[in-house]
């Protein structure tokens, strides 16, 4: 099995809220959206929104097991200054602060906010993961 991420789906409470937050954040919806999910391609990956309901269906979870306990999907920003600049942009648009933007021991800068769902989503300088042109991370 090949080595590879290509596609996070986030359960939502409300689709047309959801993804108005992420286009508020200058990102596109995929013409693959529909009423039912919405795409955004991200970089080499992409993610999906989908009723949580329905995904719980789908992945045939009950509520008593939530389909996406203990995960933290991250943005990697080549420069120290664009987590606080990323974090603002996200913060105005209606994210829910989890952390301030802070200093790392491994050298890097980090924050933490989540959705209007309550996704925890991380914004990160790690100085020694390179970004291609693209802005794919490039590990070691």
């Amino acid at each position: 099995m090949e080595q590879r991420l290509s596609l996070v789906t986030l359960g939502v409470r409300d689709l047309p809220k959801s993804r108005a937050f992420y286009e508020r954040l200058g990102w596109r919806a995929s013409a693959a959206s529909c009423e039912q999910v919405c795409f955004f391609q991200t970089g080499s990956m992409a993610i999906a929104l989908y009723l949580t309901e329905e995904l719980l269906k789908d992945s045939g979870k009950s509520d008593a097991m939530p389909v996406a306990g203990g995960i933290t999907l991250g943005i990697n920003v080549p420069l120290r200054d664009d987590v606080d600049r990323e974090l603002a942009t996200v913060l105005a648009q209606g994210a829910t602060l989890l952390q301030p933007a802070t200093d790392t021991p491994w050298g890097g800068r980090t924050a933490y906010f989540a959705d209007p769902d309550g996704h925890p989503w991380e914004i990160t300088c790690a100085p020694m993961f390179p970004l291609g042109p693209a802005g794919e991370l490039s590990l070691p």
